[in-house]
């Protein structure tokens, strides 16, 4: 499986795509673009204005991984669906977490 994430020597990049008005919270898995680039898809049920929908992803994904929202930032993207978010921390511990969540 390709992977939605790109390791740095204390953070992660993840390539996100985000639905929101999704109708609920969660991750549905990895997808891999026409671009041949991976991205792990996920769904808000919030509206996407005012950086609502971001702060959802944001949420979820803190909680998800059991991390601070503050180690978390949208790096790309802020108002696409396709976002690159950094998050701080161990790259590979944040990786395996983050493949758990993908194949779940």
């Amino acid at each position: 499986m390709t992977s939605p994430c790109r390791l740095g020597h204390d953070h992660l990049l993840l390539a996100v795509r985000l639905t929101p008005n999704g109708g609920r919270d969660a991750f549905d898995g990895v997808e891999v673009g026409a671009d041949g680039l991976a991205h792990l898809k996920a769904r808000v049920t919030t509206v996407p204005e005012k950086g609502k929908a971001n702060k959802a992803l944001v949420a979820l994904l803190s909680k998800t991984l059991r991390i601070p929202k503050t180690a978390i930032t949208v790096v790309s993207g802020e108002t696409a669906r396709q976002k690159i978010l950094r998050i701080e921390g161990d790259p590979e511990d944040l990786k395996s977490r983050i493949e758990a969540v993908a194949s779940a």
